[in-house]
């Protein structure tokens, strides 16, 4: 291995991307120099890619864009997912260009730049998703040099080799909220809720929510608290909630059960009505008795088929994750109601002794489909029918 290049920077070629498995790609920097590391994915979302870096449930994740043309739309503070951004880096085929769309406001690089991402443009990305597809999820190393530094792949290929496994690791805990939060507003492409919409309490359980799912809530007219995602059962109950949103995030899901699934137990127990997406759905499957388990390459882009069970219609879904439900020793009172055409893994499922239901792609959509946004109305209804019950005793 120590026959690997030694290449001095240039103006044109001062980058490496390397990858554990101990292929490397060349290319130039793009956004703040320096390095980067994180576990090597790959989107295929053609649009986004400002939503796809905001989002939490890319925390320590370096991001190949399948789509060649990535920034030309610039940036735009409202198509945020969260106030920062959160993924390690990422990768490019072509050179970001100059902005040409009348809602942006900064250009893609400028912003980069801003928030201390590294990436890299200018190479193959066919290749390395076809490596991802095959050897399954990787860690990598992106180094972004001056002209004239040195860039030795065996160093930095050992470098790379340091960096821990996602399996076992806890993120949410770095991206929820620290105490308890309103959200109240509502960007500029959401109609803002009305008047004789019922008012409802959504307490969210914080592990890494992105904002245009609480939009969405803000629509039906919702009151929203965030908690963070180590919050007890009882500090959930004393705010009363009408209803308990477990939120999207980052990390393996085993990791946060061993303070988490407990809690949802409780607030199971309690019947409280319960809707997850992502992480969420996740956690309330542990919490229901099922397993997760790590994919050889996990389910990220915009264009992913989903078939909703009880309807036989096929949904296209925006995903991310790389963790996945076990359907195996499925238990009496858990029902599946939608699984992937890609692989037919799980996408969803239902209590059936308890108001509770999760998916695990994201609804919401930003950027994406929107076929299955009604699922935020199934809860609102779920919440409402729920009410009436207790009411009557």
């Amino acid at each position: 291995m120590t026959n690997l290049p030694v290449v001095k920077a240039t103006q044109e070629l001062n980058a490496v991307l390397i990858l554990t498995s101990g292929e490397y790609f060349f290319g130039k920097g793009i956004g703040k120099q320096g390095q980067t590391k994180g576990e090597l994915c790959f989107n295929t979302s053609i649009t986004g890619y400002q939503e796809i870096l905001t989002d939490p449930s890319y925390t320590d994740q370096i991001i190949t864009f399948t789509a060649p043309h990535i920034g030309n739309v610039g940036i735009n503070l409202d198509d945020n997912e969260s106030i920062q951004k959160f993924a390690q880096g990422l990768v490019v085929r072509e050179d970001i260009t100059l902005a040409s769309n009348f809602r942006a406001e900064e250009n893609f690089n400028d912003w980069l730049i801003k928030n201390n991402l590294t990436g890299i443009a200018g190479v193959d990305t066919r290749a390395i998703t076809t490596l991802l597809r095959e050897k399954g999820a990787v860690n990598a190393i992106i180094t972004y040099a001056l002209e004239g530094e040195e860039l030795n792949v065996f160093e930095l290929l050992t470098e790379a080799k340091q960096i821990k496994s996602f399996t076992g690791i806890e993120l949410s805990s770095k991206v929820s909220v620290k105490k308890l939060a309103e959200h109240t507003e509502l960007t500029y492409q959401y109609l803002a809720p009305e008047k004789a919409l019922e008012d409802l309490h959504i307490v969210v359980l914080d592990y890494g929510v992105k904002h245009n799912i609480l939009n969405y809530f803000l629509t039906h007219g919702c009151k929203i608290s965030l908690v963070n995602c180590k919050a007890s059962a009882a500090e959930i109950m004393a705010l009363k909630p009408d209803g308990l949103f477990l939120s999207n995030g980052p990390g393996d899901p085993s990791a946060n059960a061993k303070y988490t699934v407990a809690v949802i137990q409780e607030i199971l127990a309690a019947k409280v009505p319960i809707f997850g997406i992502c992480m969420g759905h996740q956690l309330l499957s542990l919490a229901a008795g099922l397993k997760t388990f790590k994919m050889h390459q996990g389910h990220r882009g915009a264009n992913h088929p989903v078939i909703n069970l009880a309807t036989k219609k096929v949904e296209i879904t925006a995903q991310n994750h790389g963790f996945c439900v076990s359907d195996e020793n499925l238990p009496a009172n858990i029902e599946i109601t939608h699984r992937s055409l890609f692989d037919q893994t799980v996408e969803g499922l239902k209590l059936t002794d308890r108001p509770a239901f999760s998916v695990q792609y994201h609804p919401e959509s930003s950027s994406g489909p929107h076929d299955s946004k009604y699922l935020f109305a199934e809860f609102i209804d779920l919440i409402k029918s729920h009410n009436k019950k207790v009411a009557r005793g």
